[in-house]
């Protein structure tokens, strides 16, 4: 993909986490406590998420309970019932996921946070009425015919994995009461994660894709709070440091981005 990415035509997203089933499979695969902010921060990077709802028997996971309320999201409670041998909350989601469908036209993806094979009938019908639909779940307690089905599957195994290669690219924080140099860190740090999560998607990464997505990522993110008068000058203040590189197609007059690996 060597063309730029319309930033007109960004996605609306709605959400729906199967919360059980994923916090099943990370603590089963030894993923450590599951952060929801890497998956919202992943979708982001993609566009504007619209719709988020999270189904669970809430009062088994009270620890998870304010990180789901913090970054929005309805969280519709699924008491556990012996009675019953199928999942309630499996069934609520698919209602409401077609629910929605139908009623609110101008949402194009629909995401669906789990592992489990009995949505690959939702993933069918969802894409019967031309919406795009992107899983997510644990590699080894995601269903093949579920991935096999999406048009995308973002596995959580990698987004920590991208997490811990940025993280370890960072150049440490400096103890300093300097808060322009502290600030000028945190950019780098956000402006170094985005560009790498942004590279599996496109080649090359252009500059003007980066500030949106971040702004995306980050809502109050502005370059002139870190001191900066415009975001190309953040740029090659970043290339400078070595955390980025930079190269200036001149006919477009725009940079392409590179994370240092």
């Amino acid at each position: 993909m060597s063309a730029e990415p319309s930033l007109r035509n960004e996605q609306a997203i709605a959400v729906f986490v199967d919360f059980e089933n994923l916090a099943l499979g990370v603590e089963q695969d030894k993923k450590g406590r599951f952060e929801i902010e890497l998956v919202l921060k992943r979708l982001l990077e993609r566009g504007r998420i619209v719709f988020k709802r999270a189904y669970c028997d809430w009062p088994r996971f009270k620890d998870f309970m304010y990180e789901f309320h913090r970054q929005g999201f309805e969280m519709v409670d699924i008491p556990s019932s012996k009675v019953s041998g199928k999942n309630s909350a499996d069934i609520r989601m698919v209602v409401d996921a077609i629910d929605l469908c139908y009623s609110k036209s101008h949402i194009d993806t629909f995401v669906l946070v789990t592992g489990d094979s009995d949505f690959s009938p939702l993933v069918s019908k969802l894409k019967e009425n031309d919406k795009r639909v992107v899983g997510c779940g644990v590699r080894s307690s995601t269903s093949d015919l579920l991935a096999n089905n999406c048009d995308e599957f973002i596995f959580y195994d990698d987004l920590i994995r991208v997490q811990k290669r940025t993280q370890t690219r960072q150049k440490p924080k400096k103890e300093t009461a300097d808060k322009q140099e502290n600030r000028k860190q945190e950019a780098f740090d956000r402006l170094v994660a985005t560009v790498t999560s942004l590279e599996t998607d496109y080649d090359p990464v252009w500059g003007s894709l980066v500030k949106p997505t971040l702004k995306r990522v980050y809502p109050g993110f502005n370059e002139t709070y870190y001191g900066y008068r415009n975001f190309n000058e953040l740029l090659e203040d970043a290339a400078k440091e070595g955390v980025i590189q930079l190269e200036l197609d001149e006919q477009r007059g725009n940079y392409k981005v590179r994370a240092v690996h």
